[in-house]
């Protein structure tokens, strides 16, 4: 082979190597690219993974914080419960050793103590007078319920049907009136002579229209004749009591005094507005 051809063809040859070491490294740096590429995809997932799961962390953390105080509220709250009903069974007991007469029943029922009197005890007939008697019971009633300073108490007066006579409705015009000022005597009484004290306690009147036994005979009117007492469990004081309101300074006006109120209590002498 003539030098010049020899020459030529090694030339070739080494530009061929050359194209191919070029290509081979164009493809390698291809991939290379490809491979960085799916890198940092790799990475950015792997980032995203990694902050959703602190995320996750956190918020199972939150979560994890809100069942631990949601475990402690409800053990409080079984323990508030578990109190309340000692403190019930407390005063429905002491109550009872207090109180030992064939004229009260008492009776618990969803939290509420129920002290049932009859009227023949508390009044004379179609009066709202207490008598001896009747203040002697509701002075144990007090002595009692001071040892529980936290219950609300209502008052509740109850009539049978027989109406105000004609005589005595001046004063009585129906047993709503009737009924109402028994119940506030007896809540006077609690307050002013057994030291209740009077922000937790009310008075109602339902006249003759809760009875508790049948109106067509004797037994029945007298049993509906009655004075109940009402003792809420701390569970239901939340419910029944009033939020407490700062004082009220009223501005002072220019006017002229207002007239003084007068009470519906009975006269203590009052005639009897019943029929014996």
């Amino acid at each position: 082979m003539p030098r010049q051809a020899f020459i030529a063809a090694a030339i070739i040859t080494g530009l061929l190597l050359y194209a191919a070491l070029g290509l081979l490294l164009w493809h390698r740096g291809l991939e290379l690219k490809q491979a960085n590429a799916q890198l940092e995809t790799a990475i950015a997932d792997l980032n995203t993974t990694r902050s959703t799961t602190e995320t996750n962390l956190a918020q199972a953390r939150i979560l994890q914080d809100q069942l631990d105080k949601a475990r402690a509220r409800i053990a409080d709250l079984e323990r508030q419960t578990e109190e309340a009903t000692r403190s019930q069974k407390l005063l429905e007991s002491e109550m009872r050793r207090a109180i030992e007469s064939k004229d009260v029943t008492i009776s618990e029922l969803q939290g509420k103590l129920t002290v049932n009197i009859l009227d023949r005890i508390l009044f004379d007939s179609g009066e709202a007078t207490l008598k001896p008697e009747g203040e002697e019971m509701l002075r144990k009633i007090a002595a009692v319920l001071a040892r529980f300073p936290n219950r609300q108490v209502h008052v509740i007066g109850h009539t049978d049907n027989v109406p105000i006579r004609a005589s005595a409705r001046h004063r009585y015009p129906s047993n709503w009136e009737l009924s109402t000022a028994r119940a506030t005597a007896a809540v006077r009484f609690l307050t002013e002579q057994g030291g209740v004290d009077p922000r937790r306690i009310g008075a109602v009147g339902y006249g003759e229209f809760r009875p508790i036994a049948d109106n067509s005979t004797p037994e029945g009117r007298a049993q509906n004749r009655r004075i109940a007492i009402v003792v809420l469990s701390e569970e239901l004081v939340g419910l029944d009591a009033a939020p407490t309101a700062k004082p009220f300074t009223a501005p002072v006006l220019d006017t002229a005094p207002a007239p003084a109120t007068e009470t519906n209590s009975p006269p203590p002498n009052a005639d009897s507005a019943k029929p014996e």
